[in-house]
């Protein structure tokens, strides 16, 4: 299967071609979780200014995210951000590192600022684990409603960080694609080689004990809730626990990515095998024989 990139390959390639060519540019997009950037050089071509706008920023901010993005970013962070957006970089083209590796460095990370934004909350819940380890009890459930009508929520406890994603299946045969693709999850762990993934489990319609009480929870058949239980041994050290939570933020858009893919190759046999039937049904046509009569007259008389 393939696997989503963290970063925003928008802002990666312009950053790129502008170090190599600086020109005035405009361009607004939006990246996946309906996540909206501008990208613009206001004052001149060698000063780019990013910004960026995300549904759950005042939650994220409240579980750390611009102390996050103060540890990433520092001086790039603007104190006021462009209107209509939650926070913005300006990157200054002749100030940046030399071309070469340190480079390439600080465009991955420009590009990344989406998912660094994204990140409090699970560096919160695994800092509140190391510390409710001794003492037992259970962190703050942390929630991030980061789609309409789709949450994140994060939870630390004694000896695991709980991750529930709340999504909605739009259609019958996106519960039944996702139903088979969460099921290869929780095989999967029976193979030797990856039994320490992450525990993953799946509901539907009914949420997790671990949130029921949470007011204003769908009733519907299709919202699904997916869990995973995170072990110290995936955020203890600090180069894994930057490896999950970059994957496990993209969980959403993997699952979702994936069941179109199914659903566009399923429906591309299907055209398939029925161009191959019309053509077997196009040799099975029998040539209808014809025949001539002549009349006393002489006339020519043509049955079928």
């Amino acid at each position: 299967m393939i696997l989503l990139e963290s970063h925003n390959y928008i802002i990666h390639t312009t950053l790129a071609d502008k170090f190599q060519k600086p020109t005035s540019l405009d361009v607004q997009f939006v990246d996946y979780d309906g996540v909206r950037f501008h990208l613009t050089t206001p004052d001149r071509k060698t000063a780019l200014l990013l910004s960026m706008h995300i549904r759950c920023w005042d939650e994220l901010t409240r579980y750390g995210a611009m102390e996050v993005l103060q540890r990433e970013y520092g001086s790039l962070i603007q104190l006021q951000a462009e209107p209509e957006y939650n926070i913005s970089l300006e990157i200054d083209l002749e100030k940046a590192p030399p071309e070469g590796e340190e480079r390439d460095k600080f465009i991955q990370s420009i590009s990344l600022l989406k998912r660094n934004a994204l990140a409090a909350p699970f560096e919160l819940a695994f800092k509140q684990q190391k510390e409710l380890e001794n003492g037992g009890g259970q962190g703050e459930l942390m929630q991030m409603h980061y789609r309409d009508e789709e949450v994140i929520y994060v939870q630390a406890a004694q000896d695991r960080v709980t991750v529930i994603f709340s999504t909605v299946f739009r259609e019958e045969t996106d519960r039944i694609y996702g139903k088979l693709f969460l099921q290869e999850f929780v095989d999967a762990r029976r193979l030797p080689t990856i039994q320490n993934a992450p525990q993953v489990l799946f509901t539907n319609r009914e949420p997790p004990l671990e949130i029921r009480h949470v007011p204003g929870l769908r009733d519907s058949e299709d919202i699904g809730y997916v869990t995973f239980v995170l072990f110290p041994r995936h955020f203890a050290n600090p180069i894994v626990a930057e490896g999950t939570i970059s994957h496990i933020q993209l969980f959403r858009d993997y699952l979702h990515y994936h069941i179109k893919c199914s659903k566009a190759y399923m429906h591309s046999r299907m055209r398939h095998r029925v161009a191959e039937f019309q053509k077997v049904l196009n040799r099975a046509k029998t040539e209808v024989a014809t025949t001539e009569r002549k009349t006393a007259s002489g006339r020519t008389m043509v049955s079928r």
